[in-house]
Parts: C-alpha cells; sequence; structure tokens
C-alpha cells in the first residue's frame, strides 16, 4: 500500500475557478460524470435520476445551517467576532472568537449593537481552541433574529438574502451546522421528483458540519492529523431502507461526504461492537478518511469539488481512487467547472480494485 504524504493533494487551481455565487438554478449546476475508469462525461446536475437505478437508495443529510456568525465587542471596546460551532443546553454554546486579545473567563461580550451579551465562561473543545458562553435566551432563536450566515473563508461577499436561501439545502430540517452539506444544494424539487419517479427511494440521516471541515492538514503525515469532532445521528428508518436497498440489489448512494461521513462512522462504531450489520446510533465523530479506508456501506458519491490538501479531497480519493481523482481534477479545471461550496458536482463510483 502506498504511503500519501499532504502534498499527493495538492493540486493549482485558478482563484477564478471558486464559485462566489450559486447556480441561477441549483439543478442547472454541472455534473462530472466520474463514474467508472473511463474518460469522464460532461453532464448537468437534473440528469443525475437517469444515471441511478431503480431500487438505488440516496441518502441525504437533513442539518440545517444555522445563522452562526456573530459580531460584537468586548467591554473594553474591543470587536470581536463570533462563530457559533455547537448549541448546548441552558443557553450555553462552544463559539470561534476572533479578537485583538482573547476575552477572559466571568467577562461579557455584547453582540449585534447591544441587542444582547453573553458570558465567557472558559476555553473548551479540542486543545481549548473554543470559548465556552452562556447566551441570555436561546442561542438558536438568537442566532436567527442577529446572526449572518456562516460563508466558507472563500467566499469574499457578506452574506445576503440570496446566501439566506441557497446556503440550505431544500430538505433542511435539524439546524446545527455552520457550514451546508454543499453536494446536497444542487437538489431541487424537480430533481427529488424526477428520482422517485425513477424508483429511486431516499432516505435522511443527520451530521452536524462543523467549522473544521475547512481546517488544513498541518504538516506532511496524515497519521498526524487531528480530525475535527461533528455529531452525527443514523437512526433506525435509515439503517432499515438501507437494508432493504441491499436485498433487492439496489446501491447506496451518499449525497455529499458529510451523510457518508456519517454512514461509515456508524458502520465502523457497529463493527467494533460486534454487530455483523448496521445499527443506529448517535455520537461524535473523529473519522479521518484516507486511501486504504475500508468503506461499509456507500457505493456512490455525489460530491463537489474540494480544497487542495483538504481531508474531504482525501476522502474522495480514498473512495474513488487518488490517480482516477486527480484525472478528474484535471478535466474539471481544463473545462471551467466551478469549485468548492457554491460550485458543480461530481458523480463517483467507489473503487472496487486494488486502490492506488
Amino acid at each position: 500500500m502506498r504511503t500519501y504524504t499532504v502534498a499527493d493533494f495538492d493540486f493549482p487551481l485558478p482563484p477564478e475557478l471558486i464559485a462566489q455565487h450559486p447556480a441561477a438554478e441549483r439543478s442547472a449546476s454541472r455534473l462530472l460524470d466520474g463514474r467508472g475508469d473511463g474518460p469522464p462525461v460532461d453532464r448537468v446536475f437534473r440528469e443525475l435520476p437517469s444515471l441511478l437505478s431503480p431500487g438505488d437508495l440516496v441518502v441525504f443529510n437533513d442539518t440545517r445551517v444555522i445563522k452562526a456568525r456573530l459580531h460584537g465587542e468586548k467591554s473594553t471596546g474591543g470587536a470581536v467576532e463570533a462563530l457559533v460551532e455547537r448549541v448546548l443546553p441552558n443557553h450555553e454554546v462552544w463559539a470561534h472568537l476572533r479578537a485583538s486579545k482573547s476575552p477572559k473567563p466571568g467577562s461579557y461580550v455584547s453582540f449585534a449593537r447591544g441587542a444582547f451579551e453573553a458570558e465567557v465562561l472558559g476555553r473548551c473543545g479540542p486543545d481549548d481552541a473554543l470559548f465556552h458562553l452562556r447566551l441570555p435566551a436561546d442561542p438558536l432563536a438568537l442566532l436567527e433574529a442577529h446572526g449572518h450566515v456562516p460563508l466558507p473563508p472563500y467566499i469574499t461577499h457578506g452574506d445576503g438574502a440570496e446566501d439566506v436561501q441557497r446556503y440550505q439545502t431544500v430538505f433542511a430540517s435539524k439546524p446545527g451546522a455552520v457550514a451546508a452539506p454543499t453536494a446536497s444544494l444542487h437538489f431541487d424539487q424537480g430533481v427529488l421528483d424526477a428520482l422517485a419517479a425513477r424508483g429511486v427511494l431516499s432516505t435522511r440521516i443527520t451530521l452536524h458540519v462543523g467549522a473544521g471541515t475547512f481546517q488544513p492538514v498541518r504538516g506532511d503525515n496524515l497519521a498526524e492529523h487531528k480530525m475535527h469532532s461533528e455529531w452525527y445521528e443514523v437512526g433506525a428508518q435509515a439503517v432499515a431502507d438501507i437494508a432493504a436497498a441491499r436485498a433487492r440489489g439496489g446501491r447506496v448512494v451518499a449525497a455529499g461526504t458529510t451523510a457518508l461521513r456519517a454512514l461509515e462512522s456508524a458502520a465502523l462504531a457497529s463493527a467494533q461492537a460486534g454487530h455483523a450489520t448496521l445499527q443506529p446510533g448517535a455520537r461524535e465523530t473523529t473519522l479521518f478518511i484516507t486511501p486504504g479506508f475500508h468503506f461499509r456501506v456507500v457505493d456512490r458519491l455525489v460530491t463537489n469539488f474540494h480544497l487542495p490538501k483538504s481531508t474531504l479531497l482525501m476522502l474522495v480519493s480514498a473512495f474513488a481512487g487518488h490517480e482516477h481523482v486527480r484525472a478528474l481534477y484535471r478535466h474539471a479545471i481544463e473545462s471551467r467547472y466551478r469549485f468548492f461550496s457554491y460550485g458543480d458536482a461530481m458523480l463517483l463510483d467507489r473503487r472496487t480494485g486494488p486502490l492506488l
């Protein structure tokens, strides 16, 4: 088995290919058909239902992006930008805080031009990188009223009405994510109806995407990277739907890397607990998928194009083969596909032969 370094997942990307706005229509995005080992085929996303078979099962992540970004100031007047990472009971949250000087425990930060104050309880999270805050009321309500859409760092404009609608899937229902499951942004009601008409079934799981999804891999040794933690739930209905798809010979199609990560995390946890089949459950996952990973659930993946050297690019390379994915990315760049969250999508099969 080849040993990979971070440099194996680097590629030159012209900055003008980073999509700053979504396509005019969700399903009008381009779709790079990268199934198998043959040359890729350029398609439009609304063609996806015709590329799946009756009896296949599409697994969607039904997380909902919260308006997690807040602007405020410390009692000293210094500016603060907060990105809420996790909503907890008792009006408490974990948040990233950016300020010239970190606020001290027991101090208060005023947000949204004095609309409310948050008490700083202390540092928390992996490596104490987050701040534990107590808000005066329901955090989700306060964020909805005063927060901003947490657009990724490579999108250079401030959030607007377009982002409130389009940086959210049409089936988002469970609030908690600070980044969208972007492959699912291409699905509109027309595509969902076409899938159903073709006999392709669907089910839902939840993984609340964290800001760590944009965290680069530091250093060159993949084994030393600490993956960010995300909460997921694979319910009994999803487990039953996957078992039924397997029984009828259908494929399990993950709508995005977040759905795949939740499913494979649940399958790994089931195996480690001694179960021969996938079991329902809800827990944290720090699963880092790199080439050589043994996939247990997902047969096919719909995914966007990811950042160079990112953990998501490593996941996709593990799934479809490193050299195959590199060739697809070269084709996408030459063909002027749009990259990252508001960009275009690709369709991949799980590699069945030896991993490259």
